[in-house]
């Protein structure tokens, strides 16, 4: 018996995936066909070009609740002395959230420590809790998602090495503004 490589395996699962999106695009007869978006995906109203076979979807910027949230978060994580804090609006780019907040403690003790605090004052002020937490235990990379925005909490090696705003260069920045403004919002 001969051991499926790994590039058979993935050609394999793409025309398997062809042919569902092709079953799904043409329908099948007698069955209704639901074209909403399914739960938490985003609805991308495509824009017709100059060019009538070409179509362009235009991104759209974060709802004001997800910006509101992103605000909220950089706040507490100023106020715990996180720096080089970063919002970026990914709303029109990927699917999974709207805003990422992406800071850096100078160690693993305050990376910890600015971890509970947003955990915290989101659960108890606004009765919000993370869908998902990684890397809480090692504190070189803490993530934390609240569907609508995840904080990236960073040590300065790390988030040097991944450089998720690089990355995401092509995302427009969320003004943050200062530390009283985004308190008081």
């Amino acid at each position: 018996m001969r051991a499926t490589s790994r590039r058979e395996a993935g050609e394999a699962a793409g025309v398997a995936a062809e042919e569902q999106a092709r079953a799904g695009a043409e329908g099948r007869a007698g069955e209704d066909v639901d074209d909403r978006p399914a739960a938490g995906e985003r609805q991308v109203e495509p824009r017709e070009s100059a060019d009538e076979s070409a179509v362009t979807v235009e991104p759209r910027p974060a709802p004001e609740r997800s910006v509101d949230l992103a605000r909220r978060i950089a706040a507490i994580v100023d106020a715990k002395q996180g720096v080089d804090l970063v919002a970026i609006d990914v709303g029109g780019l990927v699917s999974y959230t709207d805003v990422l907040v992406i800071g850096t403690a100078r160690n693993e003790r305050l990376a910890r420590a600015i971890y509970e605090d947003v955990r915290l004052q989101l659960k108890h002020q606004d009765g919000l809790l993370p869908a998902r937490v990684e890397g809480e235990r090692d504190a070189g990379w803490i993530l934390v998602d609240y569907l609508d925005c995840v904080l990236h909490l960073f040590l300065p090696e790390l988030r040097e090495r991944y450089r998720l705003e690089h990355l995401w260069g092509e995302a427009p920045r969320i003004k943050l503004g200062s530390t009283e403004q985004v308190a008081a919002g």
